[in-house]
């Protein structure tokens, strides 16, 4: 990370109420070229709520965002994807009976001639070769994404992000549903995604996990923004003290 570049993503004084319940309370927070930034909490601590006001579902009740130091107002989660900003969910939203080549490009299905044909074929080539690129290990491009382990699944669901995303990544809980040695493999694939200088942005409630593959780990407690610690000058009893709230930051 270099920290003289301008930051991906700010989020400045955001601030979210559903009604009369207050979701985030103020929140501030700049993520830079080639870092990945944890957001750590307990259920109900608002990480989520975040994810989707950066992702677009949701829109702030006020603050601003920036990307790349432009003010951005997302009328949906298209808008966020149109600029460059791609989501990786627990769930994955694959379609499970669709090859991983329609999976990767879902949505945005490449065409050709005057009719708008498929164009399987390149679709095909150039899956093969990002998941060649990142090393996800599939049979083939043309496999059934229903016929794939959970951590295939979850490298096509990262890899389809690193196809499309041209700023930022948002990873929430990603590894959460699988076993030791796919959750490995998965934080390799994570690894890649800042060697290719993108802003990554991972929830996770496994601080293992968040000390192996994070520059800094910012938490949240019940909406509020508690701190934000480099992770190679803290530990796990200083993030966990401040999840629990038994310090202040």
């Amino acid at each position: 990370m270099t920290e003289i570049s301008e930051p991906v993503l700010s989020l400045q004084d955001i601030h979210k109420a559903f009604g009369g319940v207050v979701a985030i309370e103020t929140f501030s927070l700049d993520l830079h070229p080639g870092e990945i930034v944890a957001l750590v909490g307990d259920n109900g601590a608002g990480k989520s709520t975040l994810i989707k006001m950066i992702s677009g579902v949701h829109a702030p009740t006020s603050g601003d965002i920036q990307l790349e130091g432009n003010p951005v107002t997302f009328a949906d989660a298209s808008g966020a994807r149109a600029a460059g900003v791609e989501v990786v969910y627990q769930d994955l939203a694959l379609a499970d009976q669709q090859p991983v080549y329609m999976n990767m490009f879902l949505g945005r299905e490449l065409t050709k001639g005057p009719l708008g044909l498929l164009d399987k074929k390149s679709m095909i080539a150039e899956t093969r070769s990002l998941v060649e690129d990142l090393d996800v290990r599939i049979p083939s491009a043309q496999a059934i994404i229903r016929d794939l382990s959970g951590g295939q699944r979850q490298g096509i669901a990262i890899a389809r992000a690193t196809h499309w995303a041209s700023k930022l990544i948002l990873l929430d809980e990603p590894t959460a549903a699988l076993g030791v040695a796919e959750t490995a493999k998965v934080e390799e694939l994570i690894k890649t995604l800042r060697a290719r200088n993108l802003a990554v942005l991972i929830v996770s409630h496994s601080l293992d996990q968040v000390f192996r593959l994070s520059d800094r780990i910012c938490v949240l407690r019940r909406g509020q923004q508690i701190g934000v610690r480099r992770t190679s000058e803290t530990d796990k009893n200083e993030i966990i003290a401040m999840i629990t709230g038994l310090q202040s930051s």
